[in-house]
């Protein structure tokens, strides 16, 4: 990321080029911090006129939420056997859906978009047979809402969750993960995300901490984040791992505190005298900043790494003492020390690598017993502690994947991708418990009653963080209605 901001942005008098200003004083994370500072201070407009005026980082009216915890699976969660369970679908296994009773679910003048899975016989006969759920499910909470026998963790926090089933995207293949982040298909270009939007809204909470990171692989085709914004709104990676959270975290060389101390003090008082000689830089504070939170980056990100600080109990409750959940639990946990510090924005992606782990196109049941073993404890373990050390209404938690799964067989045990409806949740942050709102039809194809499309998960989050998206639109850069959606106003408290 700092040599993106360092090539397309150089100081000519003096020959001072800010690659170099970093590169030299051998610090890795300065150009990540650099970044943020330069947003922080207006100096990476984006093809902004020099009129514009860059946000000033406060909420545009009182926000419901701080942070936000944005959990992502990737490849395709099957809705209806995880959130929207479909009993029909075992009713009628085996049959077309032309013979039953929901045929008109494939009724050409609903499926306008892209690929459909309808396939005739030589009579003519649709032959997608529907395939049965490989799930139980039952009632959770007091609220009454059935999920599946998959997630018995999140089940116990349902009251504490608002489900909107009623869910659909355009993007039929694995670039919906773009879509699903920016509201905008692949084919249409590049277009900043959510969380980027946050970040160039908001100011810092924790000046010691990154503001916008990112946990997990991340596919080429939805690696970046602030796109038009500048790189500077990009999210941070981090890695899970006490000794090596991020790419060049560290010195090139092995240097005590107190030898990085006065390495850090000699370059702050050449930039003072930098700043006297060149007063017209205007990016000069912003690097002198920067340079002070690189430090401190130094050695705040690897305290909240430190899991080890925890309490047995709290282990036990993330699943760290399990196999099957250690790996996703350390991420939750982590993610609760990052908030409890102030960062903002929060980004998890579980299961990357060519679709994700989510895709069952066969093997659907041993595909989804297995990741929602390695998810459902830990998911649970970070609601339940946010909640009991009184977080949760400040943080919103969010459960999303990029489309659900079709009702029809793939194959001898699978299904296909499904973008006509399917689930997202949301937990915290001012959200209604207990509720499951939208519907889809019996079988699980069409979403039916109060059908969102996914900038309206970005309307609502955008809401609770006191932020309207209008308000934040950059001159010569505008966006459609469709892109900034619209909050769903029955899930909010």
């Amino acid at each position: 990321m700092s040599q993106s901001i360092s090539n397309s942005h150089t100081y000519s008098p003096g020959g001072l080029n800010r690659r170099a200003f970093f590169g030299n004083a051998g610090l890795g994370f300065a150009g990540l911090a650099l970044g943020a500072m330069l947003a922080q201070d207006g100096v990476l407009r984006a093809d902004a006129p020099p009129t514009w005026v860059p946000p000033d980082g406060q909420p545009h009216f009182t926000p419901r939420a701080k942070s936000v915890i944005w959990l992502f699976m990737n490849g395709g969660v099957s809705h209806v056997e995880s959130f929207d369970p479909k009993p029909e679908l075992t009713k009628y296994a085996g049959k077309s859906i032309g013979e039953t009773p929901y045929k008109d679910a494939q009724n050409p003048e609903k499926l306008k978009l892209a690929r459909v899975t309808v396939v005739n016989d030589a009579n003519g006969q649709q032959r997608n047979k529907l395939y049965p759920l490989q799930v139980g499910f039952r009632k959770y909470g007091e609220a009454g809402i059935e999920l599946s026998d998959w997630v018995p963790h999140v089940g116990s926090c349902i009251d504490d969750i608002a489900i909107v089933r009623s869910t659909f995207t355009t993007d039929d293949n694995h670039g919906a993960q773009t879509q699903f982040h920016s509201g905008r298909h692949m084919l249409d270009g590049e277009y900043p995300t959510l969380g980027a939007w946050v970040h160039y809204g908001l100011g810092s909470i924790n000046d010691n901490l990154p503001q916008f990171i990112s946990i997990g692989n991340r596919e080429y085709w939805n690696a970046k984040d602030g796109h038009y914004l500048g790189p500077a709104h990009d999210a941070i990676p981090l890695r899970v791992d006490l000794k090596n959270p991020l790419d060049f975290g560290r010195p090139e060389r092995d240097l005590s505190a107190e030898e990085q101390r006065v390495g850090f003090d000699l370059v702050g008082k050449l930039n003072q005298l930098r700043s006297t000689a060149y007063p017209q830089d205007p990016a000069l504070n912003a690097r002198i900043k920067a340079y002070e939170l690189a430090y401190r980056m130094q050695a705040s990100v690897p305290d909240v790494m430190n899991v080890n600080q925890e309490t047995p109990d709290t282990i036990k409750m993330y699943g760290l003492d399990d196999p099957a959940t250690r790996a996703f639990g350390e991420q939750m946990l982590v993610c609760r020390r990052f908030v409890e510090r102030g960062v903002r924005f929060i980004q998890v992606q579980h299961g990357a690598g060519g679709a994700g782990v989510w895709d069952a196109h066969g093997g659907l049941k041993a595909n989804h017993e297995r990741n929602f073993k390695a998810v459902d404890k830990p998911i649970a373990g970070l609601l339940k502690d946010l909640k009991q050390r009184g977080l949760l209404d400040s943080t919103l938690v969010v459960f999303a994947s990029e489309f659900g799964r079709t009702p029809g067989t793939q194959g001898s045990d699978g299904r296909d991708h499904h973008i006509y409806g399917f689930s997202v949740w949301m937990a915290g942050g001012g959200i209604k418990g207990g509720i499951a709102h939208g519907v889809t039809d019996e079988i699980g194809f069409h979403a039916v009653e109060n059908r969102h499309y996914v900038t309206d998960i970005h309307a609502t989050i955008m809401q609770q963080l006191g932020l309207d998206s209008r308000r934040l639109e950059i001159p010569g850069r505008k966006r459609l209605d469709i892109d900034h959606g619209k909050p769903i106003h029955e899930i909010l408290a």
